[in-house]
């Protein structure tokens, strides 16, 4: 069983991943940000690191699917390998934050990469507002994170907006959590364990 959560900046997915793996005993996979070395010199400077952070990113995600598949256990993943091409690599491009050249050698690593694994047989997506991820981004006070503009993580809101409204690669389960608060009501956590136990009852 490999269930993903996918959402923007803020949008609580390594919460609500740890608290789905302690409540269905599922290994948690999450994204690499603390060993990540790019991560800090991007917001300095994007242009610049732009193309490193998304290779970083993709390598990173391609290597916890391969582990996931291998392992046969039960994982529930903190972001997924197609948030950073179908979101993230190509906002950068169209801010011309990464040239045409590095996003299409980009493009051209990720759809060899994606031809050797499989989707996860859950994805689940985290909708939330730029005003909700703010709250977010500055509850949890990452340094690197200070300077993210508004209009940043609404462009960002607008491709997963896309992205979601055209996943076909299996089972997904939409979340708003605008007016949700899973990490400290336990019945907002309960509502969204009800809607994936519906989920998962219907794939097998």
């Amino acid at each position: 069983m490999h269930v993903a959560i996918a959402g923007n900046i803020g949008s609580g997915k390594t919460t609500l991943t740890g608290l789905l793996a302690k409540h269905y005993k599922w290994k948690p996979q999450y994204e690499d940000v603390d060993d990540n070395p790019y991560l800090n010199d991007f917001y300095e400077d994007m242009q610049r690191w732009s193309f490193n952070l998304q290779i970083y990113f993709l390598n990173s995600r391609f290597s916890q699917i391969v582990e996931i598949h291998r392992s046969g256990e039960d994982v529930i993943q903190d972001r997924t390998i197609y948030e950073d091409a179908h979101i993230f690599a190509p906002n950068l491009h169209d801010m011309g934050l990464m040239s045409t050249r590095d996003f299409n050698n980009y493009l051209s690593l990720f759809n060899l990469m994606t031809t050797l694994v499989n989707p996860p047989d859950l994805l689940i997506y985290l909708r939330a507002s730029v005003p909700t991820l703010v709250k977010q981004i500055q509850k949890r006070g990452r340094d690197y994170e200070k300077n993210i503009r508004l209009d940043y993580l609404q462009r960002l809101n607008e491709r997963y907006e896309a992205w979601i409204e055209g996943y076909k690669l299996g089972n997904l389960l939409i979340i708003d959590v605008d007016n949700l608060d899973f990490a400290d009501k336990p019945e907002d956590l309960r509502f969204i364990i009800n809607k994936i136990d519906a989920q998962i009852h219907g794939l097998f």
